[in-house]
């Protein structure tokens, strides 16, 4: 899922190349090429699909050349999560009936990759014949406010696979206090939009819950992989509900799993967030960029990388961020405030 517009991560990225599409941790890839890389070893390229606004779909094919290009499906508009998910499902299962399928977000960060291809590897196995829908789960560190939670019950493992159990709840974002309940126990950990589940199973799940949005993909069949897909699609995606899987099918159906994991994810809403899963020097300084020098600098992130010398002294607690003519210089507790100047 490549469509979203955040400009989180200003003045790096934008409404014009959203934070999915730009190299962020400083590795010569962006989130979604270091998306689709984790893969390598469980999916072909021409199994890779790429849902995203039309308007940024020659970014995909620039960024994603190995990948055929009638992988890459573009929604008109924005609607949330849930017709996404319907729409690439649909298309899918038009070309392959038994297919598995993981569904993931493309601006999230992993930093172990074999951990994650255990987790998914294992999952995937796990749905591949059953009717089952899983989720990743994501230990928490922190009584984080910012996610989604989801509450497992950890009493009895599923007898196929002793490390998935089933799902109690699912927690919206909660608030401090509640946060710090959380963590307290063992059995609540971060949903990170991440699903594993056989085509069938979805769609089956749609068809139940989301019946309207059903209708609409079940009735593209005949024009799926044709030169008239996309006028259907434009003319049709624009009447679905902008409605979150979350709610749509997860908090509604009966088999859901959690996998608990621990692969140092993140899904790097903030500058914060890129800080704590950046490698940082002694003082707690992120520095990325190839020619940055600083000097009684603590807690501080740097992200300039083009091509010139960038020296910072007496910062503590700050975000300095290039791109193009712009420079940012801002408090890392004052990071919500710049939101007003990337809009």
């Amino acid at each position: 899922m490549a469509g979203g517009v955040g400009s989180r991560f200003w003045p790096m990225s934008t409404q014009e190349r959203p934070k999915q599409f730009i190299d962020v941790l400083g590795t010569g890839k962006t989130l979604l090429q270091l998306t689709v890389e984790r893969f390598g070893t469980l999916v072909d390229p021409s199994n890779v699909w790429v849902v995203t606004n039309e308007k940024y779909a020659d970014i995909v094919a620039e960024q994603l050349p190995d990948m055929p290009r009638q992988n890459i499906l573009c929604e008109p508009c924005r609607r949330n999560t849930a017709p996404c998910i319907a729409y690439v499902s649909w298309r899918i299962k038009s070309r392959d009936p038994k297919a598995n399928i993981v569904v993931t977000p493309s601006d999230h960060v992993v930093m172990n990759v074999q951990e994650f291809q255990r987790v998914i590897a294992d999952s995937m196995t796990f749905t591949e014949e059953s009717d089952a829908i899983v989720t990743l789960g994501m230990k928490p560190t922190r009584p984080e406010t910012g996610y989604g939670y989801i509450q497992a019950d950890l009493s009895s493992p599923s007898l196929r696979n002793k490390q998935i159990f089933r799902v109690d709840n699912f927690r919206e974002k909660p608030d401090l206090q509640t946060a710090e309940q959380y963590i307290k126990k063992s059995n609540y950990f971060w949903n990170a939009g991440i699903f594993i589940w056989n085509v069938s199973t979805i769609v089956n799940a749609f068809r139940v819950y989301q019946p309207k949005l059903a209708k609409i993909f079940e009735a593209l069949l005949p024009v799926y992989g044709t030169p008239q897909e996309q006028q259907a699609i434009n003319e049709q995606f624009p009447k679905c509900e902008s409605i979150s899987v979350d709610y749509a099918i997860m908090e509604k159906a009966e088999e859901i799993f959690v996998c608990p994991a621990d692969f140092g994810w993140s899904d790097l809403g903030t500058w914060g967030s890129l800080l704590t899963q950046s490698h940082r020097d002694l003082y707690g300084n992120a520095l990325i960029g190839p020619d940055v020098k600083v000097f009684e600098t603590h807690n501080t992130i740097i992200h300039t990388t083009q091509e010139r010398r960038v020296v910072v002294q007496g910062l503590d607690g700050y975000i300095v961020a290039e791109n193009d003519d712009t420079l940012l210089i801002c408090k890392l507790s004052e990071e919500q405030r710049i939101k007003q100047f990337s809009e």
